[in-house]
């Protein structure tokens, strides 16, 4: 070494630092190791105790240094490649061993320059207390390039990004909301109604908070599938229903005329007594405004039953034509009433017209009866159908 130094060479030491000590707790390795062979086999103990481990790696990166630097032939350079170890609790103890290694090794080789080689952040913090004794001229930083946490990391990363710009759930709300708000920002911008931007912001939030807690959406999107999928009833149900819905109109607009006929023929009273005494007035006129129509919807409605029970060739059909007969009549019955109640014409009309309906109603019955025995063939019965009409 004194000869070296007399010739004016250089004094090359390759150093690599395990600030956590690693290759002595898992290799059993004592530091520090020098030399070029010894440092092989210490890399290659703690390789195979942890082939996960970066401090082996930074090892095998020191001894491919050392021997760049030695085939470089280079008289003036001598070559001398260590690895100092710390401590596995870290901080000043750590520190403190990297120290004292450093010095017994500046008892057997005095280095002029030193290229350092880590395997991380942790182990550059001795960087300090190796450049304080010895000149650093180079730091090899070693970063394991295939890492299964970092790809996966990536190919995780990679597909979310695929997610979020491919998958529509995803792409709406997270790129297409807020293109929405750039592309409006930039039009208001250029209308000079930036000062507005706010006030955008509050109701595009406020509904879309409205639509999302009410299910808004849901819903729509229900009634779109629904209205894909649609299959129209068969034609007796349809017919059926619309009768429903005319007939149910003009109960409404009978009510409605119902309403005003009596509020323009009745006077306004002061106190209880006097709208007591005129209320037969008031039901009176309402029934004139009214009956009409609400006869028509009703018999509307039943008819609507009665072309669909006859396409069903169900026995329901004569009870139901029955029923429109005795509707159809009782539109005297009220119209009588009404008379009495206000005073047109005595009981005797109303009387009259409910005798009048009974007989309407028996005939009706006796008709029935005699069509239901000669077309039996026709009306597909149920046993109760048969008990009901009272045949064997």
């Amino acid at each position: 070494m004194k000869d070296a130094e007399e010739k004016g060479q250089k004094r090359i030491l390759v150093l690599c630092v395990d600030r956590d000590g690693d290759l002595e707790t898992k290799a059993g390795v004592k530091t520090p190791v020098i030399g070029r062979e010894e440092n092989l086999n210490a890399a290659v103990a703690l390789a195979l105790k942890d082939p996960e481990e970066p401090d082996a790696n930074a090892m095998f990166e020191a001894v491919r240094i050392y021997d760049r630097l030695k085939n470089e032939n280079k008289t003036e350079e001598v070559v001398e490649m260590a690895t100092l170890s710390g401590s596995e609790h870290g901080g000043i103890s750590a520190d403190r061993k990297i120290v004292a290694e450093l010095n017994a090794l500046l008892g057997t080789f005095s280095p002029s320059e030193t290229v350092l080689v880590t395997d991380g952040y942790s182990d550059e913090m001795v960087f300090p207390l190796i450049q304080s004794r010895i000149p650093v001229s180079s730091v090899r930083r070693i970063v394991v390039k295939h890492s299964d946490s970092i790809e996966e990391s990536a190919a995780l990363f990679w597909k979310y990004i695929k997610m979020i710009t491919e998958d529509s759930r995803y792409s709406r709300p997270l790129l297409g909301v807020p293109g929405v708000l750039f592309l409006t920002l930039g039009i208001m911008a250029l209308l000079g109604l930036v000062q507005y931007f706010l006030v955008f912001l509050v109701i595009f939030f406020s509904g879309i908070l409205l639509v999302k807690g009410f299910g808004v959406d849901r819903r729509a999107k229900d009634f779109y599938k629904w209205v894909q999928e649609y299959s129209p009833p068969p034609l007796r149900v349809q017919i059926s229903n619309f009768s429903a819905v005319v007939g149910a109109l003009c109960v409404v607009l009978g009510v409605y005329l119902g309403v005003t006929t009596a509020a323009a023929e009745i006077r306004m009273q002061q106190d209880l007594a006097g709208w007591l005494s005129i209320f037969p007035q008031i039901a009176g006129f309402f029934i004139y405004g009214s009956i009409t129509l609400i006869i028509v919807g009703v018999c509307v409605t039943l008819l609507g039953r009665a072309i669909r029970w006859y396409m069903e060739h169900d026995a329901k059909l004569l009870r139901n034509v029955a029923l429109i007969g005795i509707v159809a009549w009782s539109q005297q019955i009220f119209i009588s009433t009404a008379d009495l109640l206000v005073g047109v014409v005595g009981p005797e009309r109303l009387i009259g017209s409910i005798l009048v309906g009974i007989l309407v109603g028996v005939a009706l019955l006796i008709i029935i009866f005699f069509v239901h025995r000669s077309a039996r063939g026709f009306f597909e019965e149920t046993a109760e159908q048969v008990e009901e009409f009272g045949e064997d």
